[in-house]
């Protein structure tokens, strides 16, 4: 890094800040504080369960010059197992209010169920804490405009975890698409296919364990389930199913390389396949997204039945095909204009969640912690994060009422 190294918390005058409510009209601003680059950053990591455990602790860990110094969960097991990655200089607590307002903790981390990303990001920026937070940012249309606002009014550096954007491949063939060299894009063809069996699995988890009150949130009062705890985003109240949760990774994407707005109008079929009495969301799901402004049209296919393509984007010009996954880029030319080109950092299967040559959630991570010392503007902030998500729950609109759902309206 090359900025210069300014005292801990110290005021940068005259900055002003951005009020935008969309990617393309600003973005954070610049906010008011920088750290040195040689100053401890204490974290704090809310919401210790799977995706916390597996990735996110995992790699902040591996950053230099950052502390895990709290962890919140509201399951004991979860809070356990992350104390196991972090040690005993991690305090723990089910009320992530008592991480906010330590004074002594400078960002958090939110991997929490969807309902609950938008209220605890609002909160952090308030108290004056940077963010990093798992996609979708949004759980609903209406929280877009509140997230963005806390971020810039509190100049606070928000990362939204689409690592994609962090990428090199990914950055890589963004330049080549603003090139020109795969000509006029008018239609992108997104998928995320898994092929996986769908039981009610039981859990066995003590009721006594969890704060399911803290849990809920705002969604309707329920009784405790273990299944609807353990597979959340499979139900309306907590997730928005494969919509929310894989095509907003490639949605963004799409977003980033052409420019896009929302879409003007969504239409969506969905069925139960191997869900069926389990999910309230649907199994096997496919949607049209129209952006007539940018003349574009995206394509989503989404299913647990079958898993071909794996998770993928293709970005269909007139001049070639280009395509992505997290592991590489092809670019197929039309009619003999230019020639195939590829950038190969995973493995020979395609379409996989992972690949071992590239990984993208320290590097997002680590774009995170940079821009917290420097003041930049992360890869993804709220903005970024909002318009994703936009596109997600207007596909779902489309799915739950049955009609064509137009962007501006409750239809």
């Amino acid at each position: 890094m090359t900025e210069k190294r300014i005292p801990r918390r110290s005021f940068i005058k005259g900055v002003g800040f951005s009020a935008a409510t969309g990617l393309l009209a600003g973005g954070t601003g610049l906010p008011s504080f920088a750290y040195a680059n040689n100053e401890t950053l204490n974290v704090g990591c809310i919401g210790t369960g799977g995706r916390a455990l597996r990735t996110l602790i995992v790699n902040l860990k591996r950053i230099p010059g950052v502390r895990i110094t709290a962890i919140c969960d509201v399951w004991d097991h979860h809070l356990a197992k992350a104390q196991e990655l972090t040690g005993p200089q991690a305090t723990k607590t089910k009320n992530y209010r008592e991480v906010l307002e330590r004074k002594d903790i400078d960002a958090v981390m939110i991997a929490t169920p969807d309902h609950w990303h938008v209220p605890i990001t609002v909160e952090a920026c308030a108290a004056r804490k940077d963010v990093y937070v798992e996609k979708p940012l949004t759980h609903d249309l209406s929280e877009g405009p509140k997230v963005i606002e806390a971020q810039n009014r509190h100049r606070r550096i928000v990362q939204v975890g689409m690592q994609q954007r962090s990428m090199p491949h990914i950055q890589k063939a963004y330049e080549l698409v603003q090139s020109g060299a795969i000509g006029t894009i008018h239609k992108i063809h997104l998928t995320w296919n898994r092929n996986k069996v769908l039981t009610r699995r039981r859990y066995g988890i003590d009721p006594k364990s969890v704060d399911w009150n803290m849990f809920l949130g705002a969604a309707k009062e329920q009784p405790f389930d273990e299944y609807r705890f353990r597979t959340w985003r499979a139900f309306w109240d907590f997730g928005g199913g494969l919509l929310t949760d894989l095509m907003v990774h490639f949605i963004d994407i799409a977003n980033w390389y052409c420019g896009l707005d929302h879409p003007s109008t969504a239409v969506a079929v969905g069925d139960h396949f191997q869900a069926k009495d389990l999910w309230e969301t649907p199994d096997t799901i496919q949607t049209i997204l129209h952006y007539p402004d940018q003349q574009v049209q995206v394509y989503f296919e989404g299913t647990y039945s079958n898993a071909r393509n794996g998770g993928m984007i293709e970005f269909m010009g007139t001049d070639g095909t280009l395509y992505l996954d997290r592991g590489r880029y092809e670019i197929y030319p039309e009619r003999g204009r230019g020639k195939y080109e590829e950038w190969k950092l995973g493995g020979d299967r395609r379409g996989a969640d992972f690949y071992d040559g590239v990984n993208g959630g320290l590097l997002h991570l680590t774009n995170w912690v940079e821009c917290i010392r420097s003041r930049k503007k992360p890869a993804a902030p709220a903005e970024a994060g909002v318009l994703a998500a936009s596109a997600a729950h207007l596909g779902n609109r489309a799915y739950r009422t049955g009609q064509a759902a137009q962007w501006g309206t409750n239809r």
